[in-house]
């Protein structure tokens, strides 16, 4: 059963698994859009086509939510308070006013103020941690257990926010505390027979998804899975998905959901 909103589509599995992908809407409601500039319209910070890399899962039973409006209207991986995440660090905010480049996405004095920024959260990032909270809780409910994959995906080369070329595959669980430690053994050592590389809790800790979900001491298990792009799509506008590319990459993602899966149902059964 898919459940339908302005914000979001939920589609409802038969397994403990719940596939969360916050960063891939383009919409722009045409109020923001129109204080926005050219820049914003080329949506470049999208997480693409993610949809489609991760179409496996609805046949392994995972429940799937994606958002539908772009992060540019507010980043659904951010925390309410707009507090940083990697504090120190460049990052964009709760209602980013500019790209990962650093451009800025408004026209001048069009940059949304402390009453726009709670009517987004409102409306668009509180219906989105609704549904992801209760199917959470119903997973939680029928399988005594469930695991939370926040999948996102990246440019591999922005020199304002990292140094070099990204790793493939960076995951986060919060240094540890939001997954079974033996859980994300499993998923690693999948990743590892692969020819991508790979780091763990590095640049990328998880972002308020995985930070705030994950309780492991809950039997709800989230891990935070950053991936280049360039390893399923052109990251050059129009950002085309390649077929080629990405069948490479799929069965690994495959493979370690599977394999994270199978752990969380034997934690649950002891």
């Amino acid at each position: 059963m898919t459940q339908e909103s302005p914000v979001y589509a939920l589609t409802r599995g038969t397994q403990p698994l719940l596939l969360s992908i916050p960063h891939l809407g383009t919409e722009l409601p045409a109020d923001i859009a129109a204080q926005m500039n050219d820049v914003a319209s080329v949506l470049r910070d999208t997480d693409w086509h993610l949809d489609r890399l991760y179409e496996f899962a609805a046949s392994m039973g995972a429940s799937v939510l994606q958002a539908k409006l772009s992060r540019y209207v507010i980043d659904l991986n951010r925390p309410p308070n707009g507090e940083s995440l990697y504090p120190g660090k460049t990052t964009t905010g709760l209602c980013p006013t500019e790209t990962f480049p650093g451009e800025s996405l408004y026209a001048p004095g069009q940059e949304p103020d402390a009453a726009e920024q709670a009517r987004r959260l409102e409306g668009y990032w509180r219906p989105y941690h609704d549904a992801l909270t209760s199917e959470l809780a119903r997973i939680r409910a029928e399988h005594g257990c469930a695991l939370l994959w926040d999948a996102h995906s990246i440019a591999s080369v922005l020199p304002r926010l990292f140094e070099g070329k990204l790793p493939d595959l960076n995951f986060g669980t919060a240094d540890g505390k939001s997954c079974d430690g033996d859980l994300l053994k499993q998923v690693i050592t999948v990743a590892g027979k692969s020819p991508f590389t790979i780091v763990v809790n590095g640049r990328f800790k998880g972002g308020y998804i995985t930070r705030h979900y994950g309780r492991p001491e809950d039997a709800i298990h989230a891990i935070q899975l950053e991936m280049c792009q360039s390893l399923y799509m052109n990251e050059a506008p129009p950002f085309e998905f390649e077929p080629d590319k990405a069948a490479a990459v799929q069965p690994v993602l495959r493979g370690m959901l599977e394999s994270a899966l199978a752990h969380v149902r034997k934690l649950n059964a002891r």
